[in-house]
């Protein structure tokens, strides 16, 4: 039970705002209770008690069905359409990368890895995150795909792709972009 407002009046006020996907959870198992959650914009209606392993595949049942929209002004390529972190420069509009003041080619999925990496320059991502943002949370390859696109990335970023300084593996987490000292 919701406090001074009813789980309705919550997901009505939320679909009015946005397009996040809305389960509702709750005591209230008549049928008129599940429509009129249905009706006002629940993508799912779960009644206790419920079973955990259902209620996560119901998640990711609505996940798959329907990706939310999230407003261009708050996507990551709006946040800054270009990004500069030492000598690596990305330019989301025009889809280009310069390293070193050269212009270098990434194919779709080394541009959105190295996009991630620079946003979160100086961060720990770790190697189920870079996947997930990357690839997609319903991914099911091998992870060892990741360190493949590490391994390019760095032979196109650092001066040096045997010892790196900039895209900088951290043992037993992931990975992060580092600016290196001068």
């Amino acid at each position: 039970m919701l406090p001074k407002v009813s789980g309705i009046d919550v997901c009505r006020e939320l679909r009015s705002r946005s397009n996040v996907p809305i389960i509702m959870v709750t005591a209230k198992g008549s049928e008129i209770d599940t429509v009129v959650g249905l009706e006002v914009g629940a993508d799912d209606y779960v009644t206790k008690p419920y079973r955990m392993r259902e209620l996560v595949a119901r998640m990711r049942a609505v996940l798959r069905r329907r990706p939310f929209d999230i407003p261009e002004s708050q996507s990551v390529v709006d946040l800054a359409e270009t990004i500069r972190v030492g000598d690596v420069v990305i330019d989301h509009e025009s889809h280009e990368v310069t390293v070193r003041g050269e212009l270098v080619q990434l194919p779709l999925k080394e541009f959105e890895l190295l996009s991630i990496l620079l946003t979160n320059a100086g961060r720990v991502l770790t190697r189920d995150t870079l996947i997930d943002r990357v690839w997609g949370s319903d991914y099911v390859g091998d992870t060892k795909t990741l360190d493949v696109h590490i391994k390019r990335l760095r032979s196109k970023v650092e001066i040096d792709p045997t010892n790196p300084v900039c895209i900088v593996t951290i043992r037993g987490l992931g990975y992060k972009f580092d600016v290196p000292k001068r």
